[in-house]
């Protein structure tokens, strides 16, 4: 099979917390799906139609938009091709940020606000990043203009209030922690109710109404961001479809490159080098 070589991924050598991602003239779509991390970037050639939950909005060249962890999205072009350059930054450290600005000390993450930005000057600034993150000599430098950029991002009214980010309903909540922790699991449907204590008609309206997905669908959604993590790692394909609960290469195959557009064996070899 020919791997698509319009799509490019890098750690950023600078900030190894960053990942970096970039589509050159790509005509890749995407399934609905979520991150772990906070992720934002811009269009750079082309329109899209940007799904976040249940918001839907065309971008264009010199958008920016904006996802929070855990929310799930799809962003797909409207014209045979379309370039973009994305950011997939750890919770963990934008959490450790907000906490210096506010002075609160609590759980809670402040999300993104918007989910697009229609602002020349944060396209420019974003190249600015961009370029640093590329950049392995100065990490001084690169984690200055991050800090800059995202208190741009993380602007709001005076007025609005800190909310959770991924605040969910305690017997929803059960289910997912149920899902996540047993990823190689087929879970029935009436297992996942029961956990609940919902009938299976609630637990799927309440699943479609808080992530836009299925209970199988946010398993498979689940499977795949623990997928990431161990191609990383250097686990070989078979063993990481395996031990998320894949029957097989081509069944774990077909529903990563649904989420992330490239196949888990180019995917891989982004990051691990022999």
């Amino acid at each position: 099979m020919k791997q698509d070589r319009s799509v490019f991924l890098k750690q950023s050598p600078s900030l190894p917390f960053v990942e970096i991602r970039q589509a050159d003239r790509s005509s890749a779509c995407y399934h609905a799906h979520s991150h772990d991390e906070f992720s934002f970037g811009v269009i750079d050639q082309g329109q899209a139609r940007y799904r976040n939950l249940n918001q839907l909005l065309p971008v264009v060249q010199g958008d920016t938009v904006t996802i929070n962890p855990g929310d799930t999205h799809s962003c797909n072009p409207d014209q045979v091709q379309w370039s973009y350059r994305m950011l997939f930054v750890d919770s963990q450290w934008v959490g450790e940020l907000q906490k210096e600005w506010s002075g609160q000390h609590g759980q809670d993450y402040l999300p993104f606000h918007r989910h697009c930005e229609q602002r020349p000057e944060l396209y420019r600034q974003f190249n600015r990043l961009y370029q640093a993150l590329l950049d392995d000599s100065n990490p001084l430098a690169s984690e200055s203009l991050m800090i800059e950029y995202l208190s741009c991002l993380f602007e709001q009214p005076t007025h609005a209030l800190p909310r959770q980010l991924g605040r969910i309903d305690p017997a929803l909540q059960k289910v997912t922690e149920m899902l996540r922790d047993q990823l190689d699991a087929n879970l029935s449907l009436d297992e996942l109710a029961n956990e609940a204590q919902m009938s299976r008609y609630q637990l799927i309206r309440a699943f479609n109404r808080r992530f836009g997905l299925s209970p199988h669908a946010y398993q498979l959604d689940q499977r795949i961001i623990k997928a990431k993590a161990l191609l990383k790692s250097g686990l070989p394909l078979a063993d990481t479809a395996n031990s998320i609960g894949f029957a097989d290469q081509a069944h774990f195959q077909r529903h990563f490159k649904k989420r992330i557009a490239i196949t888990p064996k180019l995917y891989q070899s982004f990051f691990c080098h022999e």
